[in-house]
């Protein structure tokens, strides 16, 4: 890695997704921070109940599952084992890994891996805390109000103001992130409205579901969100490979990009839909059932972080339903 003046959005896709960057080391995304994957299993088995339901919608007892950004396979992993108490004992799942890194050792056999995901999906495309990775341009207005592209230095993360937006980035700061004046910030999210695009795009039919931090354009931070993440904690973002860079995501933008057939709503509300509710059990149960009651109460416990105010479940969920012809599964 060189040490040149680059663009945000350049330095990070180097310092993630290079030889030898964080998303290539063995220790995998969960050696640094914790996703409502690594939270619970409510929440793969919440994933199972959504793909058990998508299949009845669409008629089979035969499912593609595509994790997008999986890790080092969690999720899939989860939902495999969930799906027989979620009602899908009979359901036939071709599962699907999509990630840059090795396959790991011991993954289930029935999981695929893939560096792209497959075409022609007819089932659940899900995407948890995939589009934060899709680096972006950085834009800050300097104090003539014109918006400039952020440079950074990778070996240290000093920064400096570049040439003005323009093209494409500048029309999308226009339509979705508003100026909040000097010294405000931005990060041009079209890359992941591109990629979200392409993303459902491989869904021939049924659900393709991207779970995010994310905000809405009238409320997008004045300062922006970039960060970094080492070892389960927030550090400074410098894109030299050794902290994860993320950002939140602008899931409207997103949502458009994708086409018809989008709904926007927090994590909270998609899991008590998806039965997750976080109440606690009725106290008569403590003396009927002392066991069923530690249990249930332990349950109860995993379930309110995952769907908390201020943490796990003001996540943003984007739903994108793909209505299409029935047809064979991908490559």
């Amino acid at each position: 890695m060189t040490d040149e003046w680059r663009g945000w959005q350049e330095a990070a896709e180097t310092a993630l997704y290079g030889d030898g960057g964080f998303y290539r080391s063995p220790e995998g995304p969960a050696g640094h921070f914790r996703t409502s994957v690594h939270a619970s299993g409510l929440f793969a088995a919440a994933v199972a109940r959504l793909l058990v339901r998508t299949a009845d919608e669409l008629g089979t007892g035969s499912v593609d599952l595509v994790d997008l950004g999986a890790g080092r396979g969690e999720l899939l992993t989860g939902v495999l084992a969930a799906l027989p108490a979620q009602g899908g004992e009979h359901l036939a799942v071709r599962a699907y890994a999509v990630e840059l890194a090795a396959r790991p050792d011991g993954l289930d056999p029935r999981v695929e891996w893939r560096a792209e995901p497959p075409r022609g999906v007819r089932g659940l495309l899900f995407a948890n805390e995939w589009l934060d990775n899709v680096v972006t341009p950085v834009a800050e207005t300097d104090q003539d109000g014109v918006r400039r592209y952020v440079l950074v230095r990778p070996s240290d993360g000093t920064e400096r103001l570049g040439d003005p937006v323009s093209g494409a980035d500048a029309r999308w700061l226009a339509d979705w992130w508003p100026p909040a004046g000097p010294g405000s910030r931005a990060e041009i999210g079209r890359p992941r409205d591109e990629a979200w695009a392409r993303a459902v795009a491989t869904v021939s039919a049924g659900l393709a579901v991207a779970v995010d931090y994310s905000h809405v354009r009238e409320a997008r931070p004045p300062l922006g969100t970039l960060t970094g993440f080492r070892a389960g904690r927030e550090v400074r973002p410098v894109p030299d490979g050794s902290c994860d860079l993320t950002s939140h995501v602008a899931l409207d933008a997103c949502a458009a990009a994708g086409g018809r057939g989008a709904e926007l709503r927090t994590q909270r509300e998609a899991l008590r839909e998806l039965g997750v509710s976080g109440e606690r059990p009725p106290l008569a149960l403590a003396s009927s059932d002392p066991a069923g009651y530690v249990r249930a109460l332990a349950s109860a416990g995993e379930a309110a972080e995952l769907t908390a105010r201020g943490g796990l479940g003001d996540f943003g969920w984007l739903t994108q339903r793909v209505r299409a012809a029935s047809g064979p599964s991908g490559d």
